[in-house]
Formats: structure tokens, sequence, C-alpha cells
């Protein structure tokens, strides 16, 4: 009996204490993965404009490599999820300016939940040999994605959005923003793997010298590959020049509310063009070849509207050169987002119908659904646009320039279309009044730029509110306006016909990525259903 008793005393000594301060400790340390997932999704954010911070996607990718390495497939869902939030949330919050955080809210969640399945991913194909490759292609296909559904898609924060003013540029050029985006992201993966790897050779364990080559290669490549994508990006004009006149006529007030005052809108964009004349006229400015209006600069159908008309025409006569209007018509019973274009002698001569219309703010998708649930929307959208089917390039004074909408400049597609059917300029024509001054027109300018070595083309941005900019076929913007001020940009700008890598190949490189994730992840389940059955032998 006493030798039981103490035998058993023993063992109670000897077997570790629990403490209330240990097991805060211990919880502490499990939450460590989570909150540096969402802190890392927030260092991605802070990487994109208006802030010049490119740099910092690298190590926010590094942290998330170090957060799902080795994990199993369901705590990469939820750290993923967290990762996505922290980038997302911050991100998107300029949808919420006018409408409240609701929509904001909901759509970061929903978009989230991509991030979520490539965390996922990424945690099963970690355990394979060169994993940051199948990571980064596995980003690339949750970009794929979340750019075409629900609603046709959002692909508002690509990676590639973010790194206009980045060594990587250069590669949009290559294979566009999915090549772009698959470089940052793979040197994020890679320079965790290097990192990881030097560590451990440091204490002392064995490293596998295939191991730390892919690590090492998966920073370099990137950056060489980049640095030799250079001489694809020029500002050269291969078919001449032409002096373009951006103009921004500003709003009566920021948000929904602008468009209560739409004449006021079209005056303010027909007094800026005049008072452009009056610079032209006493030798102040150079002469346009041609003008861009914004979109919704005139909300009044002018083909309906004689007054609306008539101060159009009378712009285009003073400035003396035909102007891109953007309009909103009623024609054959559907309401379109036009660029309309409009001659001083002869009117209205051609037009663009925009393709990629917004959801919830241009149509309202399962409008019964949410009429029931709220009616808000419904009021706000109470009729839907309908979609062009065509690309927009416009002949303008011998130029072609490509239309390309507002939403439409965050699509692959809608942008490329454009150059392939000849144009040698882009416009992006674009109203981001509803959204106050909030970060949403600092995103979408990066977005341009991205598009203009994309496609080697020039870039021009012109907006209701600001800030309306030019780009040169490099990404470099050579003149921006102010936020909310009346004000007009005019340039001579180099117009170009070659086709980039980029251009040429369209969506084959995110095809090949997309596959190459695919091999990944079916390399990943088949080991995994290997190793279990081996278990189990």
């Amino acid at each position: 009996m006493t030798a039981t008793a103490t035998s058993v005393g023993e063992s109670d000594r000897t077997r570790p204490q629990t403490t209330p301060a240990s097991r805060a400790v211990a919880r502490l340390v499990r939450l460590v993965p989570a909150a540096a997932a969402a802190l890392s999704g927030v260092l991605l954010y802070v990487s994109f404009p208006p802030r010049a911070l490119w740099w910092l996607a690298l190590p926010a990718f590094a942290v998330l490599a170090w957060v799902l390495r080795g994990r199993g497939w369901k705590a990469g869902l939820g750290l993923g999820y967290l990762f996505g939030l922290g980038f997302l949330l911050p991100l998107l919050v300029w949808t919420g300016v006018e409408v409240g955080p609701g929509p904001w809210l909901a759509l970061a969640a929903i978009e989230a939940l991509f991030v979520a399945a490539v965390g996922a991913g990424v945690a099963a194909v970690s355990k394979l040999p060169g994993w940051p490759v199948w990571a980064a292609a596995l980003w690339t296909a949750g970009e794929a994605a979340r750019a075409r559904v629900p609603f046709e898609g959002f692909p508002w924060g690509k990676i590639a959005f973010g790194q206009a003013d980045g060594v990587f540029l250069p590669l949009a050029a290559v294979g566009g923003t999915p090549v772009l985006g698959f470089a940052v992201v793979l040197c994020g993966f890679g320079l965790h793997e290097a990192v990881r790897l030097a560590v451990r050779a440091r204490r002392g364990d064995q490293v596998r010298r295939g191991a730390a080559a892919v690590a090492l290669l998966g920073v370099a490549v990137p950056v060489l590959a980049a640095v030799a994508a250079r001489p694809l990006v020029s500002d050269t004009a291969e078919d001449g020049t032409a002096t373009v006149a951006v103009i921004q006529g500003n709003v009566p007030r920021a948000g929904l509310g602008f468009n209560a005052q739409r004449r006021a809108v079209l005056d303010y964009h027909a007094r800026e063009t005049q008072r452009l004349a009056a610079e032209v006229k006493a030798g102040k400015v150079a002469r346009p070849d041609f003008v861009l209006w914004p979109e919704n600069s005139s909300d009044i159908d002018p083909f309906a509207n004689t007054d609306a008309r008539l101060v159009i025409d009378r712009a285009a006569k003073a400035i003396g050169a035909p102007i891109s209007v953007g309009g909103v018509v009623e024609r054959g019973g559907k309401l379109l987002n036009e660029q309309i274009l409009w001659d001083p002698d002869m009117g209205p001569v051609d037009t663009y119908d925009k393709r990629q219309i917004q959801p919830f703010g241009e149509y309202l998708p399962l409008r019964s659904l949410i009429g029931a649930i709220n009616d808000t929307w419904t009021s706000m959208v109470s009729r839907d646009f309908s979609r062009g089917t065509e690309p927009g390039v416009f002949t303008m004074a011998g130029a072609k320039v490509g239309l390309v909408t507002c939403y439409e400049a965050a699509f692959d597609w809608a942008v490329r279309s454009e150059v392939t059917d000849g144009a040698q300029m882009i416009s992006v024509p674009s109203n981001n009044a509803t959204f106050d001054r909030s970060e949403m027109t600092y995103q979408q300018l990066a977005m341009s730029r991205v598009r203009a070595v994309e496609h080697s083309r020039t870039v021009t941005v012109p907006v209701t509110s600001g800030v309306s900019a030019i780009i040169m076929p490099d990404g470099r913007i050579t003149q921006k306006t102010g936020m909310f001020v009346a004000d007009s940009l005019v340039q001579e700008v180099p117009l170009r016909s070659s086709e980039t890598p980029a251009t040429r190949l369209g969506v084959a490189p995110e095809i090949a990525l997309v596959l190459l994730a695919a091999g990944g992840l079916g390399w990943a389940v088949g080991a995994g259903v290997r190793g279990r059955r081996a278990r189990d032998v």
C-alpha cells in the first residue's frame, strides 16, 4: 500500500503542471498563425496604390508561405480566408463610401473565399518538391476564377495592379497580368523558402542542394526575367504622334447625388472645353487633334435631347476637333453606357457601347430576390443597362483610339480586344465621382499604367472628377489632374501599332499557369492518397 501510494505521488510530482498563465500563453501561440495570416494580408494591401510600396508584396507572400507551409488543407482554408480578408477589406472599402458598409463587407467576404481556396491548395502543394512554383500558379488560378465568377467576375485586387511602380512591371508585356502576378507571388514564396533553408543550414541541419537551388531560383528568375523583358517597354512613336486633350469638367458634388445634376455635369465639361479652346486661340496651348471626355459627361441623351446636343455641338465647334463624349442613351428600348464620337461638322458619327457592365451599379443581378430582401438596391438601380457587343475603336483625326470604359480596364480581354482591333492608343473614360476621395481612383489609375505596358500603348484617363492622366506606353504618368477640380491636359503622344507578346498570346499564359496549378494540386492529392494507403497496409 505504501509503495503504491509513493509511486502515485511521485508520478503527480513529475507530471508537468499547467497554470492559467501557461494555458493563456499556449492559446496565444496557437493564434500566431491566424494573426500572421491576417496581418500579411494587410501588408499586401499597403503595397497597392496610392502608395508606391510595391515591394511589400514580397514579404506579404513570404509570411503567407510561412503560415501555410506543411499544414493540412483545412487549416490552409481558414488561414487563406484570413489573409484574403486582411487584404480585401481595406482595399475595397471605397465600395461602401455612398451605400454603407453592408455591400463592402459582403463583397470582401465573398471575394476572400477565392483566396481561402488558394490557401487550401497552397497548403496541399507545400509538401511537394519545388512547391513555390506550384503555389504561385495556384494564386494565378485563383485570380483567374475571381475574374470570371460570380456575375462575370471582379478582378479588382489582382497582384499585377499593385506593381505599376515596381521592377516586375515589364513582365506585363510578356504575358499580361497573369505572368506579372505569378512572378511577384513566386518571388515572395521563393523568398520564404530561401530564408527557411538558410536558417536550417545555419543550425547545422542538412539541406538538399536541389531544394536550395529551387528556392534561390524562385527569387532570382522573376527578377532576371523582368530585367530581360525591359526591351519590350518603349515609348517610341511607330505611327507618328497625335496631340490629345483630356477634359475633366468636375461635378457639382461628390457621391451618388451628382447624378441629380446631370445637366450641370454636361455644362461643366462643355465649359472646360471652351476654356481650352480660348487658350488654344490665344496661342497658350497647342491645338489638339482630338478631345476625350469622361464616362457620364453627358448623362442626358444627346440623341433624344436637343439642348444636350447643342451644348456638345458648340463645344466641338469651339475646339475645332472631334470629341469622344461619354453618354447615357436609350436605343431600341435598351439603356446603354455609350461613348459617342462627335465631329465638329457632322455631329455624332460613331458609338461604342460598354460591354463589361458593373453588377449592382449598372445592372442588378437576382433583382427579384434582392428586392425581396431589401428594396434599396432596386431603387438605386431601377433599370438595368444593356451590354455592347463590339470593340470600340474610333478613328479620330487619323488616329485609331481604343475605348475601354471605366470598369472594363480591370478585365484583360476588354483591353486586349481594342488593341487587336487596331487601336494605336487607348482611352479609359471613367466616372469616379461616386467614390468621393477614396483610393479607388488611384487603384484604377494603376491598372491603366499596367495596361499601357502590357500592350505598349499610350493610355489616357479622362475622369469626371479626377484623377485624370496621360500615361506613356512605358507606364509613366506625364500629366495628371487633381481631384474635384476642372482641368484639361494637352500633350503630343506616340501612336504605336506593334503588338507585345502579351497582346499576341492573349489568354494562353493564364491557361498555362492554371494547368500548372492543376498539375501541382493533382500531384499533391495523389501523394496524399498513396501515403494514406501505405499507412493502412
